[in-house]
């Protein structure tokens, strides 16, 4: 199954959001046909409904939590001003230096322990 329908649905709900037009099933529906996407007919009234019960404006503001800590870091020193910016991003950096080190060597301890 195509994930063209629900990704165009969510592009709708963003121009709609926008734009501050109310978040209808109906002008879902119309921006995705206008794109020329083809979408399940049920797509646009489930984001719809989705709306109704969350804020888009905190679902985009916060998407930087749900992705993880290290893309939010860098999200954060990049909309920072120059010092937190040179400071935050070779961190990140050694983080993930470090979790790659741990991913190898957890992997050769693995090995050694099963040929024991």
């Amino acid at each position: 199954m195509s994930t063209s329908g629900e990704l165009a649905c969510t592009y709708a709900i963003m121009i709609l959001h926008d734009d501050g037009i109310p978040i209808t099933a109906e002008k879902i529906a119309t921006l995705v046909k206008k794109a020329n996407v083809q979408c399940e007919s049920y797509w646009p009234g489930l984001f719809a409904k989705f709306t109704e019960k969350k804020n888009v404006e905190d679902l985009i503001t916060n998407v930087s939590a749900t992705v993880g800590s290290g893309a939010a870091a860098v999200a954060v020193s990049a909309s920072a001003g120059g010092g937190a910016k040179a400071v935050e991003a070779p961190a990140a950096e050694e983080k993930k230096k470090k979790e790659e080190e741990k991913e190898e060597s957890d992997d050769d301890g693995m090995i050694m322990n099963l040929f024991d």
